[in-house]
């Protein structure tokens, strides 16, 4: 939002500075950004009256003039503008003058003609960068004036940064009420005096949907004269606020839209087709053609107003070329409206632009006033395009749905609380006062009614930030935060995700944190997935849907750790995925429809360990990486199964069970994803669910022996298909049942043959390492030994496996 200090002083007059201004303004939440002169610095420049103009004999552009001054003498000066022209008032700079840049003017000669000064453009002067011709002033420019003190160009542009919720500060009255609020300066407003209609001529408009705008008012003007000139002093507004003049009628819709923070929109009346509009939702087929000259393909989502069933224009965001007013327009239909913020928030995004009346729709516009301003625009209007042949029109006023300002109510004590300060009644009461908001006082507590323009206001807490605000953040006192704290219980029997974060930390790898939007062909690549859940209003076109898998992300930065020559990459991100799920109700923490637990995943490239002499360089396999999923879940045991999955080479990936659960994957990236994304090699990556291996179980005691353990090697022989873990899962279930397992403390495996050819190539050996210990106050016998090994060998005979002769 960009004003000038004059324009804002119009309305409100502190005894403040320029600096004590914007200081007050952004202590008081809106903030200012910069504060800038209108013009750079520059001397001797004057307003000027060109006399006469006549052609250079020796130049085929240039001119000649006479120029008055006001110094009683006139003053010849050569000027190539092709605007210049006698009867003219200009901006001069006489001799002497400095121009920015420390542009000095001088006495000169130009093709044999002396020239004692300069007329100058606004480019020249660091105005703007108009430099067209020169400078045509007012007719009625006092001759002689110094072209700042007549031009306001010492006044300063102001620019604030606001937060989204305050819609209302929009505009140069709404930054007026804060200014009266806070230093108590009067408010002059301006006048909205009814306009008279002296003719019947109107344009009936209906509401068919209700939930879009809530409130249209509107008025037909004829005679007008569209060719009329934007006065300079509006002129000089919308330009120093950062808009362009176009026309005199549009520049009127801006005007008011920056000084009043009511967009409206002009139609030109005979270019609409029909006897009637009507407010209602687009329906599926339909376009319009914008102002911006965009053709827009229409779904229900989008709110159109509507000439004989057609949509003429965007509800709230941009008017259609088929109405648009021209200099040649003399029949108008002006439309000041009420659009609900929900019904315009996100379009805009859509449709990949954004305009200044759908900022402010999305924000909220005062839904009480729109009769009062379309009375100030047709005074406006008539001021500045009116012709003895103008027929005015009545204003209608269509209500279809106002919204209801629901009281809200702030306890003194509980103000004074959160503030931190006791802060007087008779302070809140004149905080709302100022502000303007209704309110009434009873037993301690306010009961404020919010004005129709602050849509900012629907809890308690919001009025305490007004009075805050208000009161002065400056007066609060800088006492630091103060917290009683209490020892907590520890949970031992559950960790939590930060100490997985620890764990990999550990192992090497470096934490990351990706967005939850991700490019839809990621969803395809890693997880077969295609229905994602997909975004109305994604942050960038590619990030459109939510992801259901954490691999992607791993994928992308390992590609930019390439890219600038990083040879060993080891990363990992723990954060939420999303699957369709309606069984899921909305909450706190859920979106109805959504299921969105957390994932942990971890990708390994480059060599296995940094280089060293003691070793010798290999890259990272899949037991690698296998070994650190089992030193992150530890102390739970996982179990690794062969599996196939979209994004991991058939041969080298497995599923992870806990129990019968299978709780994530593991593997190497498959050659078809490495190739897509450019790898040279392929990294090997694991994902697994957070929540079951959170719970983990209590440490027992167990006292150490005082003998020395007995320990056994065992082989056996079993087909080559059979997994370690269906011997491993069978010695455990046995170690439950059969008495003579009790003494078993380890059962490992230590070394595994397999024939290369020849008899037996189908199957292999193994052999386990075992360790029994006596869990008794007696030594473990020979026959206790036996009887051990040959129930962990009756246990393995149970599973297919036989005794290696």
């Amino acid at each position: 939002m960009i004003f000038t200090e004059e324009w804002l002083r119009q309305y409100v007059n502190p005894a403040l500075s320029t600096d004590e201004l914007a200081d007050a303004l952004t202590m008081a939440g809106l903030e200012v950004e910069e504060v800038t002169a209108c013009a750079p610095a520059f001397t001797g420049v004057v307003v000027g009256e060109v006399l006469t103009c006549r052609d250079h004999e020796n130049s085929d552009h240039l001119h000649v003039c006479e120029v008055n001054v006001g110094t009683g003498e006139n003053l010849q000066i050569v000027c190539g503008a092709p605007n210049c022209r006698a009867g003219i008032k200009v901006a001069c700079a006489m001799i002497g003058a400095v121009l920015p840049g420390d542009f000095r003017i001088k006495k000169s000669k130009l093709r044999g003609v002396v020239s004692m000064g300069m007329l100058c453009s606004t480019r020249e002067l660091g105005i703007n960068d108009n430099h067209d011709g020169i400078w045509i002033l007012a007719d009625d420019a006092p001759v002689g004036a110094d072209i700042r003190e007549y031009a306001r160009l010492d006044d300063a542009k102001i620019e604030l940064k606001l937060t989204p919720n305050r819609g209302d500060a929009l505009s140069v009255v709404g930054v007026a009420r804060d200014v009266h609020a806070i230093t108590g300066a009067p408010l002059i407003l301006p006048s909205m005096a009814p306009v008279p209609a002296n003719s019947d001529v109107k344009l009936p408009v209906t509401i068919e949907a209700a939930d879009l705008c809530g409130r249209f008012s509107h008025r037909v003007i004829k005679g007008l004269n569209g060719a009329a000139k934007t006065p300079d002093w509006m002129k000089a507004r919308l330009e120093r606020a950062g808009q362009r003049p176009i026309s005199a009628l549009v520049d009127i819709s801006n005007y008011v839209m920056l000084e009043l923070g009511r967009p409206s929109h002009f139609y030109d009346l005979n270019k609409i087709h029909g006897d009637s509009l009507s407010v209602r939702w687009a329906r599926e087929g339909e376009k319009v053609e914008l102002l911006n000259g965009q053709t827009v393909d229409l779904t229900p989502w989008f709110g159109v107003i509507c000439a004989n069933d057609t949509p003429e224009c965007l509800a709230g965001i941009m008017g259609g070329e088929s109405s648009s007013i021209t200099e040649e327009t003399t029949d108008l239909f002006i439309e000041s409206a009420f659009w609900f913020p929900k019904a315009i928030q996100g379009r805009c995004r859509k449709l990949n632009f954004s305009t200044d009346a759908a900022y402010r729709y999305e924000r909220g516009v005062d839904f009480a006033s729109t009769v009062e301003h379309i009375e100030y625009i047709t005074q406006l209007v008539l001021d500045i395009c009116g012709t003895p042949e103008t027929k005015v029109g009545p204003v209608e006023d269509v209500q279809a749905n106002i919204p209801e300002r629901k009281p809200v109510t702030m306890r003194v004590d509980r103000c004074c609380k959160v503030v931190g300060v006791d802060i007087p009644v008779e302070a809140m009461e004149a905080s709302f006062t100022r502000l303007g908001f209704e309110h009434t006082f009873e037993n301690g507590v306010f009961t404020v009614i919010p004005p129709s323009f602050r849509f900012d206001i629907e809890i308690e807490e919001d009025l305490i930030e007004e009075v805050a605000r208000i009161w002065g953040y400056e007066k609060l006192p800088d006492r630091p935060p103060l917290t009683r704290t209490a020892m907590k219980i520890s949970h031992e029997e559950r960790r939590t995700g930060h100490t997985l974060r620890r764990e990999l930390a550990k192992l090497g790898y470096q934490e990351l944190i990706n967005f939850s939007f991700v490019p839809e062909e990621w969803e395809k690549a890693y997880a077969d997935n295609d229905k994602p859940i997909r975004l109305l209003n994604p942050i960038a076109s590619q990030l459109s849907v939510m992801r259901t898998q954490l691999i992607g992300g791993l994928v992308d930065i390992l590609r930019y750790n390439l890219n600038r020559r990083a040879e060993r990459v080891r990363v990992f991100e723990l954060g939420r995925v999303f699957f369709p799920d309606e069984s899921v109700a909305s909450g706190p923490w859920t979106v109805k429809g959504v299921h969105q637990p957390q994932h942990i995943a971890g990708l390994a490239y480059g060599d296995a360990l940094d280089s060293q002499w003691g070793v010798a360089g290999r890259r990272t396999d899949f037991f690698d990486v296998k070994g650190d999923v089992e030193r992150l879940v530890a102390p739970l045991k996982v179990r690794f199964v062969a599996e196939t999955f979209p994004a991991l080479h058939p041969g080298r990936s497995a599923g992870i069970y806990l129990g019968d659960k299978r709780i994530g994957f593991i593997g190497e990236l498959h050659p078809r994803v490495m190739q897509q994304f450019e790898l040279t090699h392929a990294p090997v990556v694991f994902e697994i669910e957070v929540e079951p291996v959170l719970n983990v179980p209590l440490p027992t005691y167990t006292p150490v022996s005082k003998f020395q353990p007995v320990t056994r090697d065992l082989a056996v022989v079993v087909p080559a298909a059979t997994e370690v873990e269906t011997l491993f899962n069978a010695v455990s279930e046995a170690k439950k049942k059969d008495l003579r397992l009790a003494p078993l403390t380890s059962f490992r495996l230590f070394d595994l043959y397999r024939p290369k050819e020849g008899a037996g190539a189908d199957e292999k050996s193994l052999a386990f390492a075992i360790e029994l210990n006596s869990r008794t106050e007696e030594a473990l016998t020979e026959l206790q030994t036996e009887g051990a090994v040959r129930a962990i060998l009756e246990a393995l005979e149970s599973v297919g496996a036989r005794l290696r002769a």
